[in-house]
Parts: C-alpha cells; sequence; structure tokens
C-alpha cells in the first residue's frame, strides 16, 4: 500500500502569538530584540569593516555609545512627530512618548541623530566621520532588515488587503485590524518586503565597495539611495495612519515625500563627490593630525622609538662635528707655529698664516 505524501504551501502568513515574555516585573518585548538582534548584527559588520580598513581597533564600540543612544531618541521623535495623532491629538497620551516598545522609530530621525553622536564619537577617537558612515551602511541596512520583523510582532504597519498567498493574517481582535475589514481579510506583508529588500541591499553594498572601494561617505550615501527607491513602493502600500501631505496637487505619506527627497539628496551628493579626484589622504580613516607614530622596528637598536633613535644620531653627528672643528684649529694653529719657526719660509709665512687661521674658521662660521 502506497501513501501519498503532499507539500502543503501555506496560503498566508500567520502573525504570531506570542509578542514577549515577563521576568518579574519586567517585559521583555519581542520588538526590543529584534531591534536589539539588529543593533548587535550592524556592529559585528561595521567592525569586520572597520578592521579590514585597518581603523584603530575598538573604535567601533566607543563610536557606538554614542550613536545608538542618539539614533534611539531621534528615530522616537522622528516618529512622534510624523505621526502626531496619538500623542497630541483630541484622544492622544503623552505618555506613549517613551513606551518605543510598542512600535514606532522613524529611521531618518534614527540615521539623522545617530550621525550626530557618531560625530561625537568620531571626533574623540580622532577618526573620520566620513570613513566610519562607509564602513557602517552595509550594517545599518543589515539592522534595518532584521529590525523590520519587530513590526510582525505587534502586527502593524501591513499594507492594504491582498489575496496572494503571502498575504499576513491580522487578528481581528487586535488594535490594529482596520475599521470595516472582514475577519480573515489578508494583507500585504510590507515588513517582509521591506526586510527583503534591505537583505539585497547590503549584498549589492559589499559587492560595490569591494569592486570600487568607495570613501568620503559615498557608500553612505548609495545606501540612501537604495534604500529610499525602495521605501517610496513599501510606504504606498502601507495603510496606518499616517501625517498627509500635499505637494504639486498629489497627497501623499510623509515618509513618502521624505524618501522620495532624500533620495533626490543622496543621488546629487554621490556624483559631485565621485567627480573629485582621489587622493592617498583619503585611505586614511585618521583625522588630520591624529594620524599614529610611526611603529617601533625591533631590528633596530633594540627597538628603539624612531625618535630616540633620530636624537641618538643627532647626538653623535653633534659631537663628531664638533670634533672635527676642534681638530682643524687646532691643526690651524699648529700650522702657524710651524711656519713661523721655519725660517725658509719667511716670505711665505704671513700669508700662510693668515689662511691656516681665517680659512677654516670661516667655512665653520658658514
Amino acid at each position: 500500500m502506497q501513501t501519498t505524501t503532499s507539500l502543503v504551501i501555506p496560503a498566508s502568513i500567520p502573525s504570531p502569538d506570542w509578542s514577549g515574555f515577563s521576568i518579574g516585573p519586567l517585559t521583555i518585548h519581542a520588538y526590543a530584540l529584534c531591534i536589539l538582534a539588529g543593533i548587535i548584527a550592524a556592529l559585528w559588520l561595521t567592525d569586520r569593516r572597520w578592521q579590514a580598513r585597518k581603523g584603530p581597533e575598538g573604535v567601533v564600540w566607543d563610536i557606538a555609545i554614542w550613536a545608538i543612544p542618539f539614533g534611539i531618541i531621534g528615530g522616537r521623535l522622528y516618529h512622534v512627530f510624523s505621526s502626531p495623532d496619538a500623542y497630541f491629538g483630541p484622544n492622544g497620551d503623552l505618555s506613549l512618548i517613551p513606551q518605543i516598545w510598542l512600535g514606532g522609530l522613524g529611521i531618518w530621525g534614527a540615521v539623522a541623530l545617530g550621525l550626530l553622536g557618531a560625530w561625537i564619537g568620531c571626533r574623540r577617537a580622532g577618526v573620520k566621520l566620513t570613513a566610519f558612515m562607509d564602513a557602517a551602511a552595509p550594517g545599518v541596512l543589515l539592522a534595518q532588515a532584521i529590525g523590520r520583523w519587530g513590526n510582525w510582532f505587534n502586527q502593524e504597519l501591513f499594507g492594504s488587503p491582498t489575496d496572494l498567498p503571502w498575504g499576513l493574517e491580522i487578528d481581528a481582535d487586535h488594535a490594529n485590524f482596520p475599521p470595516g475589514a472582514e475577519p480573515g481579510t489578508l494583507f500585504h506583508p510590507t515588513f517582509l518586503y521591506e526586510s527583503l529588500w534591505n537583505l539585497a541591499g547590503v549584498a549589492l553594498l559589499l559587492l560595490i565597495d569591494k569592486r570600487f572601494k568607495l570613501r568620503r561617505g559615498m557608500l553612505f550615501w548609495l545606501y540612501v539611495a537604495y534604500y529610499t527607491l525602495g521605501r517610496v513602493w513599501i510606504e504606498m502600500m502601507r495603510i496606518d495612519d499616517a501625517e498627509m501631505i500635499t505637494l504639486f496637487g498629489v497627497t501623499q505619506r510623509l515618509n513618502v515625500w521624505t524618501s522620495l527627497l532624500l533620495l533626490v539628496a543622496a543621488l546629487v551628493i554621490f556624483v559631485l563627490l565621485s567627480r573629485k579626484p582621489r587622493t592617498p589622504e583619503m585611505d586614511s580613516v585618521y583625522l588630520s593630525g591624529r594620524e599614529p607614530q610611526a611603529e617601533i622596528d625591533p631590528k633596530i637598536d633594540g627597538g628603539a622609538p624612531a625618535a630616540a633613535r633620530n636624537a641618538g644620531a643627532d647626538g653623535v653627528n653633534t659631537t663628531e662635528t664638533g670634533k672635527k672643528k676642534t681638530d682643524k684649529n687646532v691643526s690651524g694653529a699648529t700650522g702657524r707655529v710651524s711656519v713661523a719657526d721655519n725660517s725658509s719660509e719667511t716670505g711665505k709665512t704671513s700669508a700662510s698664516g693668515t689662511s691656516g687661521t681665517t680659512g677654516p674658521v670661516d667655512s665653520e662660521d658658514k
């Protein structure tokens, strides 16, 4: 008797029933875990790329201490002011502003203030912000790819209804279920679209950088252009509440206009940077005047520092020069005595003595 086993392909993507766990009075939310996992992955990739560029060891972590808190604050502020009704509207609740575990981090606020924090860290470490931006660009995109899965756990930021086999299920009794929609309605999983788009972008940025070795922040602006290109069409699919802006007679979500503006700006900056001639100084990750001192050569003087070796050499040369000068003066004086004693050379004594006295001395003074 034969049994037939068929592969059942799910006709939808279910939303998870689990959104976190508790440890005593502390609740660990899945959204926060996704953000944390993205940050860890970004730091790992950035550190590997930084080491490949011969950057000073440990600097990535020192910069991250500044960039991460600034980025989280900036991301939250951007979300609050781009979706103000939940906080400042008629039924708004200001106490929700610090509750980031409920969702809501705007990427452009995170990038803007994150760069400010990174600039502080770079200045303290003596390295170029643009060098760090290029090293971190693929890692930032990787963090976004992982962090987007937090929207899946929160059942939020999905797209319009769809009958595609990968449609996303949203619990009918969930607060984010659209009013008026029929229970069982499937929605575009925009979190998945963006995650896949970002992962493809990570691979693309790594390949481009390997081929062209972009510097001066060029890879970072290429990241901005790539991400915003995808964010435009993904954002237009979403149906969650958002601030609507009308420009040129077209009404669209604020994030759509922001993405279009940044896409154009990133491309212009990238082109302008690419037109500048490349110099050897561009490959250095250090700020001018903050470069490390020359390494010690263990084969010379038992590994003595270069400055000490140079000072020692200068001391020997000075001593030898002084000795030669003294010998010449003594030789000149001796010559005068010899000439004075030689009666047969009386006619030449005056000329020779003058030459012997003033010649060497004048030469040393010059």
